[in-house]
């Protein structure tokens, strides 16, 4: 309807009322629809909530149905933040519109339960004074009935502190001589730093990869101005301090009956240009086959990727050991090598994943709507991704059970699965070109058939090289944030810290803390007792040992 002036009334306190009327109109129409934005943000949250709830209980049940498994959690998890803050950013606004009329009710969102505070978390009781007198009659004969609590979780800022060790120094009135009790121990020469501050700057560093600018910057904004170089300093020496119990860690790792063996690029400074280095890593992990050794992974660094560092790597180790097919590995094969063999065990998530980039129906689907370009579906990779995945639903039901168990169920169920995958490959290649991206992908099975059939007879050995790819994705996340290392020593530097600090990891062990207690305790360590502050050993002691 179209409101002309000669329907309005020409009294001014009806266009008042009028007016008054129409803006309360409005004022209720824009709290609705402040509640309906609320209401549809809340429901998306909701949504994108179960959703993730859902997937990580068929990663937990199933395994990972894809490569992106692990990257589409972290990209619903990312979306479920954006949409929660949006909801309770709406929920307020819903509020704030509804507090201007007594018409619209405000929205309430109906969040999920919150875990409770743990326990050991230091409580603050602050007591409300109760009323002195009752509000409604004013007697003053009060008798309490209970009490109400509400917990609000506070953080206190981090706060420096300055120790000031004082050492008394005595003249004998006898001899003449001067004592004195012995300065505390400091990692650097003249040092300064205590242990728990040395912990944080390295954790800080290569656990959460913050170069060491952005924590000087970070430091200098808490009041406390520490220069790039001092804390340079620190690092330097606490590699140097901490190298006897990175030893240990390797002869822990190299032990092992079985390694899967990885690496991943690393830019090194050089001059006017950056240098790909490497970090390799070897991890032992006796889980899958109910081994009791605690896992563990050691890092190297190298300039480049030639085979000759894997070969130094592992010039004392005979066993077995997973990883791709780099050629770098190649004479670590060679039969009759002293001090022993080691075997060649592929890894099938590296076979599978050409075929899976071939008949990834999922990822077509999303180009088609967007309009993009799809890929053509082969349904020869289709069907060696559905045979793979038979394997690993094999193995998914055996994951932990002993290695005698493992060999005796593969060779009951697997056996025939890989014996028919073998066959007809070997079929269907030969009825490919020598340029098809299937034939590529079937010959790197078939060339190495011996390595990728020889979990059938070994339990010990795993369908995947995953522990070893777990162990360098966090060095992959962080390049974005320390873009290089500063030289070759760096290099070397950062693979002693990702050593311990990983292992710390695997054994469920807080990285900082373990290394803030041994910075503060290595010195007086004896040296036949390094495996004691090794993380599985050191997660053993008491927490008065721990504190000695």
């Amino acid at each position: 309807m179209t409101i002309t002036p000669d329907i309005l009334p020409d009294d001014i306190d009806a266009l008042k009322a009028a007016l008054i009327a129409e803006r309360a109109e409005r004022i209720a129409a824009q709290a609705l629809a402040a509640a309906a934005q609320a209401k549809l943000s809340d429901d998306e949250a909701l949504i994108a909530h179960m959703k993730l709830q859902i997937e990580k209980l068929r990663r937990e049940l199933y395994g990972q149905r894809s490569e992106r498994s692990a990257r589409l959690l972290d990209q619903m998890e990312l979306q479920l933040e954006e949409l929660e803050a949006s909801a309770s950013e709406d929920e307020l606004l819903a509020e704030m519109a509804a507090a201007k009329t007594r018409r619209v009710a405000a929205f309430t969102r109906k969040r999920p339960a919150r875990k409770p505070f743990p326990e050991d978390l230091p409580r603050e009781r602050v007591i409300v004074p109760g009323p002195t007198s009752c509000p409604c009659c004013g007697g003053m004969r009060l008798s309490k009935l209970g009490e109400d609590v509400t917990e609000t979780l506070e953080v206190i800022p981090r706060r420096w502190k300055v120790i000031e060790t004082v050492r008394e120094r005595f003249s004998c009135r006898d001899c003449e001589s001067i004592s004195q009790p012995p300065a505390p121990f400091h990692v650097t020469p003249r040092g300064w730093a205590g242990p728990s501050l040395m912990a944080m700057i390295l954790f800080e560093k290569y656990g959460q990869h913050q170069p060491l600018n952005r924590q000087a910057e970070r430091y200098a904004r808490e009041g406390v101005p520490l220069s790039l170089s001092t804390l340079a300093d620190q690092v330097g020496a606490c590699a140097a301090v901490l190298m006897p119990v990175w030893k240990r860690l390797e002869a822990h790792v190299l032990a092992a009956e079985r390694l899967h063996g990885d690496d991943t690029t690393v830019p090194v400074l050089a001059k006017g240009k950056t240098d790909t280095g490497r970090l390799w890593t070897y991890v032992r992990d006796d889980k899958p086959f109910g081994g009791p050794a605690p896992p563990a992974a050691v890092f190297y660094y190298s300039r480049d990727r030639a085979g000759e560092h894997p070969q130094a790597h592992l010039a004392n180790y005979a066993g077995i050991l997973q990883a791709d097919a780099y050629g770098g590995y190649g004479r670590l094969y060679t039969p009759g090598r002293s001090p022993g063999d080691i075997l060649q065990a592929a890894c099938w998530v590296h076979a599978r994943r050409p075929f899976f980039i071939m008949a990834d129906l999922a990822e077509n689907a999303r180009r088609k709507a967007q309009g993009k370009k799809t890929a053509v579906i082969s349904p020869l990779a289709l069907e060696v991704v559905r045979r793979i995945d038979a394997l690993f639903e094999i193995e998914r039901a055996i994951n932990g059970h002993s290695a005698d168990q493992r060999k005796a169920v593969r060779q009951e169920l697997s056996a025939p699965l890989v014996a028919d995958l073998g066959a007809w490959m070997r079929e269907q290649r030969a009825k490919l070109s020598r340029g098809s991206d299937v034939a590529k992908a079937m010959d790197y099975m078939l060339k190495r058939w011996d390595a990728f059939t020889r979990f059938l007879d070994d339990g010990r050995i795993c369908l995947s090289n995953n522990a070893a790819e777990r162990a360098v994705r966090g060095i992959a996340l962080g390049r974005k944030s320390w873009l290089f290392c500063g030289s070759d020593r760096g290099g070397r530097r950062a693979a002693i810290m990702y050593s311990l600090i990983i292992t710390a990891k695997l054994n469920d062990i807080d990285p900082q803390a373990w290394l803030a207690d041994i910075l503060a305790r290595i010195a007086d360590h004896p040296a036949h007792r390094l495996d004691e502050l090794l993380p599985w050993n050191w997660r053993s002691l008491t927490p008065g040992s721990r504190a000695a």
